[in-house]
């Protein structure tokens, strides 16, 4: 898969605001299947499993069996990259333009 696939990969796994709430959860640590499951009472195992697949194919959530039961881990490395190429280069001259008006103000 290519630098550009993973990227919009990540960006789909994103758009949606279950998936964006699994990552949340999963920042405190890694939590299992079904209990991500029981946070989400709304929606059947299955669905809850379809998301996880999609968090899953974009890298963001590593999936570690032990016995019957699946742990689910965050994995900020996407997130990270995507800032590294999109966000970081527009926020650089925000920062550097509120760091002249400090000084400017201090002075």
């Amino acid at each position: 898969m290519s630098r550009r696939d993973k990227q919009g990969a990540v960006f789909k796994a994103l758009a949606d605001d279950r998936r964006r709430e699994i990552l949340d959860l999963l920042r405190d640590g890694p939590l299992t299947t079904g209990d991500i499951c029981l946070r989400f009472r709304k929606l059947d195992r299955c669905t809850v499993m379809q998301h996880l697949g999609v968090l899953e194919g974009a890298g963001l959530v590593i999936a570690k069996r032990e016995g019957r039961v699946r742990w689910n881990y965050l994995n900020v490395v996407p997130v990270q990259e995507i800032y590294d190429r999109w966000i970081s280069r527009f926020a650089r001259p925000s920062v550097e333009l509120l760091g002249r008006l400090k000084r400017d103000l201090e002075e």
